[in-house]
Formats: structure tokens, sequence, C-alpha cells
């Protein structure tokens, strides 16, 4: 092993000791009875690692190609951990998703559940929930009194999702239902079962006082404005996406991509219903029971088939999928989190399989025009193919590339690449489908509008129905998004929490999507009549995930 790769291994060792939730999330073994603390003194700790990984980095000569790239892939991934960490991100980090307050129970979510010794690890982790919390609390109170601070909305909506979870709404407490599988599948292990209750009860009281602290002394302190600004949002636009850019090209890309999707919308709209308007179109496709699936188990079980028929057809004619990664299980995710369906990676050992996450938001009848291409996006040839591959190619990529180098540019951009790609391979011929892809497309490039135009608070172009000539701000966000994204208002709504509080990371699935199909592009006029599409699949994807501009750069040397 090269010493940058034996550096990489290093770093994902030492940083799943200081984090062990992310641990559990990057697969990485023995750490799951481990709680991560998220006080300043611990981002600290973890900040100075990222520091003293890039010192010894940078006195290390790659020796082949692959530690070139190895490198390349861990100085840009930890300097924008060191930039965020000093611009005090690390001190507001308070969102609806992808927050220390939903980690810390999203966690147990990917805990194994068979064996009485995996329940004996769940209780120890779940008795540290309180600390966890708590220290979670100190970052924000140290951040707050920075003057470092997160937006009112994100606390107040976070507050919600504490309640939630604790069983102050109407859905039942999550960690007491969680024990109740316990339960159901052991008989005798009283001792445990009351240390496991005993846990559940203080995780749900914790979560009650996060709620309440968040709700009636964070808020308080929280910024009422919702907007960004530039500066902060290219922070989080290059943690995203790997590269810097243009924002105010990709901000005018994006109402042009809009319109051209919708365009070829109202083209296969005209398929489905001659004559009827689009809202129309959708309007039958999302009431038709004869398009629909009844009953939470019964969608599950649909999601699953399709996922596993999708992976033995793509076999050997367009992928290569090694034995390990045909393994993907369709999953409903526990309520209280937010609305968007997620992907779960697998362990390093595949003992834990990757996973795809449902919320189903209370439903019960689910429309399938849209969940055909949202499936290829979480499973196969989407998140599970390229992320399931990566722990499969463990002999040629650096553990940092496995493990630690999620780009969601790259990652997102690949996934909603993948929805298009199925209905290149011919996947969404039913006008259906087709449609329902066309929704997930105009929906990512409505979203690079309104992330972008509200952050930035940019002016809607004036030529535009919708407001043209005003200045973006969040009270605008939600009609746009309902008009533009054909998707539930109750849906929309959680959507637009989210992209307030998490600026950049709406935009790096379209932009992602686009660099995607521009390094295709360029590899097809490179190669020129000799361009094999599987090839450039295998190719592309056999790099690991990176930044987009490394990304192209590495795809050209080929």
């Amino acid at each position: 092993m090269s010493p940058i790769y034996e550096l990489a291994d290093r770093y994902v060792d030492r940083s799943a000791v200081l984090d062990p939730i992310l641990a559990t999330s990057r697969g990485v073994i023995g750490h799951d009875a481990e709680m991560t603390d998220y006080s300043p003194e611990a981002q600290s700790a973890r900040a100075s690692l990222e520091k003293e990984t890039l010192a010894e980095l940078s006195r290390l000569r790659p020796l082949t190609a692959a530690d070139r790239i190895a490198a390349d892939v861990m100085r840009e991934r930890l300097q924008i951990a060191v930039d965020q960490y000093e611009a005090g991100e690390r001190l507001r980090d308070l969102r609806i998703v992808g927050s220390p307050y939903q980690s810390i129970r999203q966690c147990f979510d990917l805990m194994a559940t068979s064996t009485h010794q995996d329940w004996e690890i769940i209780a120890t982790r779940m008795e540290a929930v309180p600390g966890a919390l708590r220290s979670f609390e100190a970052a924000l109170r140290e951040g707050a009194g920075r003057g470092v601070v997160a937006a009112r909305r994100q606390a107040l909506s976070c507050a919600e999702q504490g309640a939630t979870w604790s069983g102050q709404k109407q859905t039942p407490a999550f960690f007491p239902s969680m024990i109740s599988r316990f339960q159901a599948a052991h008989d005798g292990g009283d001792i445990l079962r009351a240390r496991l209750e005993s846990a559940a009860a203080k995780a749900s009281e914790a979560y009650a006082e996060a709620a309440h602290f968040l709700r009636e002394d964070y808020a308080l302190k929280a910024a009422a404005r919702d907007a960004v600004g530039s500066e902060r949002y290219q922070l989080w636009a290059r943690a995203f996406l790997g590269s810097a850019i243009d924002l105010t090209e990709a901000y005018q890309w994006g109402w042009e991509e809009l319109h051209r999707i919708e365009e070829r919308m109202a083209l296969v709209a005209e398929r489905i219903l001659p004559g009827e308007s689009l809202a129309a179109v959708v309007h039958r496709l999302e009431t038709d029971p004869a398009r629909s699936i009844d009953g939470v188990e019964t969608f599950r079980r649909w999601l699953q088939d399709l996922m596993d028929r999708t992976i033995a057809e793509l076999d050997g004619t367009h992928f290569d999928i090694p034995e390990p990664v045909k393994r993907v299980e369709a999953m409903i995710a526990p309520p209280g989190g937010a609305a968007a369906m997620y992907y779960t990676r697998p362990s390093e050992d595949f003992k834990r399989p990757g996973r795809t996450w449902y919320p189903t938001l209370g439903k019960t009848r689910f429309p399938l025009w849209g969940e055909v291409s949202t499936a290829y996006h979480e499973g196969v040839p989407g998140h599970h193919l390229q992320l399931a591959q990566l722990t499969y190619r463990a002999a040629e990529l650096s553990r940092f590339q496995r493990l630690a180098a999620a780009i969601p540019g790259c990652t997102e951009g690949w996934a909603l690449y993948a929805e298009r790609l199925m209905g290149e391979l011919g996947y969404l011929q039913n006008p259906d489908y087709e449609l329902g892809m066309l929704r997930a497309q105009a929906f990512r490039a409505m979203r690079v509008i309104v992330d972008i135009g509200v952050h930035l608070e940019l002016t809607i172009p004036t030529h535009e129905a919708y407001h043209g000539g005003e200045t973006w701000k969040p009270d605008l966000m939600l009609a746009f998004a309902v008009e533009h994204g054909h998707e539930p208002e109750d849906f929309l709504r959680s959507e637009v929490d989210r992209y307030l509080g998490w600026p950049g990371q709406a935009i790096c699935y379209k932009l992602g999507e686009r660099a995607w199909l521009a390094i295709r592009e360029q590899a097809r006029e490179r190669a020129g009549k000799s361009f094999d599409l599987k090839r450039f699949h295998s190719r592309a994807l056999n790099l690991g995930p990176m930044g987009l501009a490394q990304l192209e750069r590495e795809v050209a040397r080929a």
C-alpha cells in the first residue's frame, strides 16, 4: 500500500473515532455502540485532524496515477471541510435535513437488529442520545454567542421534528417504537428489555427537551433572514459540487432548462390525454386508481421487485454489476424526517446492504407515474450502483475515496443522469413513466432557480409570467415550486424549508447531471466512432467519487 493510501486509511479510522455516527453512515464497522460528540471542542478536534492530514498529504509524492487521483480527492474534500469549519458553519449546523439533529436519530435506522448482541449495542448507543443532543446544543449556544446562527425557520422546523420523534405529536415516539421490534422478535431477555425501555424513554425525553430549547430559546436568537448571501452560498456550493461555479450563469441556465423540459412535458402529456392540459394530465395520473398501488407494504414490495428486475436486466448488457452489489433493500422511512426519498450505502463488509428509504408522509395510496424513475435514481443504475460499487472496489480505491469522499454533485448528478439514461435505454416507453422522469427533471431545474435566486436575492426575469421583475423572497418559493414541481404541496412545503436551510444542496442534482452529460459528450467527441457507452460508464464510475472539476479532468485523461 502506498503512503498516500496508508494516510487515507489512517484518516478514515481516526475520523471514525471522532465521529461514530458518520462512521455508521459510511459503513465503517466497530463504532455502532458509540455516539458523536458535537460540542465545540469535538468540532475543533475533527478540524485539527483534517488540517493535520492535509499537512501530511502535502509532504507525500504520488507514485502512480491512482495515487495522484486519491491525493487530489482527499485534498479537495478536506480543504472544503476546513474552510467551512473556519467560517463557523459547524456552530450553526441546524436544518431540517442533513444536520446532527437528524443524524442522532437516523443512525439507528442503519443498525443491525437480528441478535441480542445487536440490541445490546443499540441500547448502549441509545443511552448516549441525551449526551449527544446536549453536545449539539452546546455548539449552537457557542455559535449564538458569537453571532453565528442558523435561521429561525430551521430552528422551529427542527423543533417540530423533535416533538414528533419524542411522541408529542400524533405518531408514536420513535425510540419506544423501535424497541417494540425487539419485544416482537425476542422471547425472554427481560434485563435487556428493561434496559432498552429505559434508554428509549430517556432518548425521547432528550428530544422533547431539545425541541423545547430550539423553540423557546434558540429560535429567539436565530436569524430572521433565510438568505445566506453570495459568500456563504459559494462556500456551500463548492462543498456540494467540488468546483466553483458562476452563480449568475447557473441561475439563467436554470430558467432555460426548466422551459425546455416543460415543452417536452407538454408533448408527452398529449400522448396520455390528448387535448388536455398538463395540469389535468398530472391530476389524472395522481388520482387514477388503476395507475396506483394501495398499501404501504404492497408499495414497498413493488419497489423491491422493480429494483431487483432492473438489476437483472442491466447486468451484462449496459453495466457489469458485481455480485454483492446486486442486493439492495427497499425500506419505508420512519415518520418525522424530511419528505424526500433517500439512499444509505452498504457497510464495508456488505453485511448491511444498500437501502432505499421512502417517506410515506402518511399516504397509503401511491401513484406510480413518478416512482419508476425515482427507483432508478435511488437504486440501479443510480445511487446504489455508484456507491455500493465503491465498497466493492476496495482493492483499487483508497479507503477515503470509498468511504469519506461523498461529493453530491458527482453522486446526485449521476443519479439524475441515471434517470435520463434509462429513458435513453428504452425503459421509459410508457408515457406515464416518461412524464414522471421529466417531472423529476423539471423539479430539479426549478430548484436551481429558487435556491440560487432566494439565497442571493436575485431578480426574477422581467419576461417571466411569475412575478417578473420582482426580487426572490421565501414567500414566493412555494407557489412557484407547486406550479413547476408538480409534486404535492405538503411535500414541497418540506422541500422549501430544506432549500432555505441547506444552501447549494438543491442545485447539485441538475448541475451535476449537466456536468455528467457534458463529460460524456466530450468523451464521445474524442473517441469518435469507437465511443462505447458501457465502457464510458465503467471508466467514469471506477474513478470513484470526486469533485466535478476533477471528474472532467480525469475522464479527459483516459
